[in-house]
């Protein structure tokens, strides 16, 4: 038998294809398991119920495999497999060890007796006084509950506390016909065993379940998790912000739109008398620096590469609202946000490649492939550091926050047969693109000299100003999204997040040319850096709102939750300071080649 052998680009394009379905099983495999008829019991059935993790309350990050924490173990532990994006969140479901078959009542079935070493009661100990909670999800519906108590009324030493461990566990499950609909965890307060002294224990765990009937359809069973952040209370906040955001915009649209309009009118009327005066007369302001305005930036390469970078973040972001706005991220719909991510940030990095090398070879660069291996390691490279150092933290924490050996093989795969190969083939197109950059004035041979400027004027001022607006527009909304991110809130108001997010966009642009007008008319000719780094601040603003949020609003603690919080933070904000510099200095540069191609330069 003869095998064909499959040529090296339909191979390369085959794995890539490949790759990407392995990663995209997460979603693909909620699609089915929805198509699929198979949340339909009969009375008896087994419906089956997994436990997931275990962690402090207040540190969202830190937490650990269900049992790691010595509860009662099935006859048959039973590993769930997981996909991508449900490692990347750090659920590790296993056979949980009660049994709630359809439609079967229970009254206090016993799980199992133990005794609890001194170790193990003191390890209960522990995770009572961090406020331990434990997840379940029970026919994909999720499932909550504190393991414990502690018991600090009239008590004002801690040496007093009393340490209680929850020993029943109440389920009220509902149903509609022959579908599980709702399920919530009771904690029995009567039913304890106090840990407090530090000796064995003989404890009883056990459990009740209780079925009834609901007439809430199948297809609405998540409604009431979508509908938490909805409330009345939630969304007068939410549209506060946005009434807030709207004015701040049409207030600094408008108020820019006259002054520019005006000062650009006055010096286009200006410019015209002093070219029909006499022609010695000494030209100031920004027409004064036409020969240098479109002279090319220092560091180019890095330039052309972090414009690249913020394109292919701004692309990830568009995608991203659109898989939310078209309802993929349901609520618990686990891992899937974290899967298109991965996916999405692949696919984009073409975007990337393109722009970058086509933009460098328009700035007359000549290293091209340095140029491209500088675009794909802008963002990566500061990402993977943190990874790597994030993850040995979580590793010696023994957190399911650690990713296994074989997810961290399958990220690579997919950065190698995926964003590789399209970031150097968008690369390659943006380089046989040919574009020319269409500059209105000709560029002098030396540049010319920059005068002393006030302090005002200098970057760090300038950068200041240009993020503060734009900041205040999105702080409120902030909040929710860091309470949904780094707490237990859910959030599921995207289309509000959306007007934020343009909102967002619109004042970046405008506070950047502004800015830049200003400088210009100083004549600094040095814009294109501060029009990239003016957008940008934004980011550095979002960071000092993580110190606030951190110490104000949260009670995040320990090192592993710090790290976690203000590491993943900072690649977060480093992602933004590129995508909105990236918007600030397009739009500098369509406002300065408009205006430039508004005068007779000579």
């Amino acid at each position: 038998m003869r095998i064909m052998a499959l040529p090296p680009s339909r191979a390369a394009v085959f794995s890539m294809i490949l790759v990407i379905l392995m990663s995209c099983r997460g979603i693909t495999a909620d699609i089915f398991r929805f198509l699929r008829d198979d949340h339909r019991f009969k009375a008896g059935d087994s419906v089956p119920l997994y436990s997931n993790k275990v962690g402090p309350f207040h540190n969202p990050s830190e937490t650990y495999r269900y049992f790691d924490l010595p509860f009662c173990l099935p006859d048959d532990v039973k590993e769930k497999r997981e996909a991508l994006g449900e490692v990347l969140n750090g659920d590790r479901l296993v056979s949980a060890p009660y049994v709630l078959d359809f439609l079967m009542d229970k009254e206090s079935e016993v799980v199992c007796r133990k005794r609890l070493t001194r170790r193990e009661v003191a390890q209960f100990r522990s995770a009572v006084d961090k406020d331990y909670y434990f997840q379940m999800y029970y026919d994909d519906l999720p499932i909550w509950g504190f393991i414990g108590k502690v018991d600090r009324e009239g008590k004002v030493v801690p040496s007093e506390y009393r340490y209680y461990l929850y020993k029943h566990i109440q389920f009220d499950v509902l149903y509609n016909n022959d579908r599980v609909i709702e399920i919530n965890a009771r904690m029995d307060p009567h039913s304890v065993i106090d840990l407090t002294e530090d000796k064995e224990v003989d404890v009883e765990f056990t459990y009740s379940v209780k079925w009834k009937e609901t007439d809430i359809a199948f297809e609405n069973r998540m409604d009431k998790f979508s509908q938490a952040s909805s409330l009345p209370h939630h969304l007068e906040i939410h549209w506060f912000s946005i009434i807030n955001s709207c004015v701040t915009v049409l207030l600094l649209t408008g108020f820019l739109a006259t002054i520019l309009m005006r000062v650009l009118k006055n010096d286009f009327i200006k410019y015209a008398r002093d070219e029909e005066s006499a022609d010695d007369q000494e030209e100031t302001g920004w027409k004064y620096i036409h020969g240098d305005v479109f002279r090319f930036p220092k560091y180019k390469s890095l330039f052309a590469a972090a414009l690249g970078s913020g394109t292919q973040l701004f692309a990830l972001t568009v995608f991203i609202f659109v898989l939310a706005l078209i309802g993929v991220f349901y609520p618990y719909n686990r891992g899937a946000l974290f899967t298109a991510l991965v996916v999405m940030y692949a696919l984009t990095s073409g975007f990337a490649g393109y722009t970058s090398a086509s933009f460098y070879c328009q700035l007359e660069g000549t290293n091209w492939v340095r140029n491209l291996l500088l675009t794909g390691c802008l963002f990566c490279g500061p990402l993977f550091l943190t990874f790597s150092f994030l993850n040995t933290v979580a590793i010696f924490y023994s957190s399911t926050a650690a990713l296994p050996f074989g997810t961290i093989v399958v990220i690579t795969l997919i950065w190698t047969l995926v964003t590789s190969p399209l970031l150097v083939m968008g690369g390659v197109a943006g380089k046989n693109s040919k574009t020319e950059f269409h500059a209105p004035c000709r560029t002098t041979k030396y540049p010319r000299e920059i005068p002393d400027l006030p302090w005002y004027r200098s970057t760090l001022p300038q950068m200041a100003m240009a993020g503060f607006l734009p900041f205040s527009a999105i702080y409120i909304e902030l909040y929710y999204i860091f309470a949904s991110v780094w707490g237990h809130r859910i959030y599921t108001i995207y289309s509000i997040l959306f007007i934020v997010f343009i909102i967002l966009l619109i004042v970046t642009a405008f506070i950047t040319v502004a800015l830049i007008y200003f400088q210009l008319a100083a004549e600094d000719h040095e814009w294109w850096w501060r029009s990239f780094l003016c957008g940008g601040s934004t980011g550095i603003f979002i960071y000092g709102y993580c110190l606030y949020y951190y110490y104000a609003r949260s009670d995040m603690t320990g090192f592993m939750q710090i790290s976690f919080f203000f590491g993943y933070m900072a690649c977060i904000c480093y992602g933004f300071f590129l995508m909105l510099g990236t918007i600030g200095f397009r739009a500098a540069l369509l406002f300065v080649r408009h205006i430039y191609r508004s005068i007779k330069c000579e």
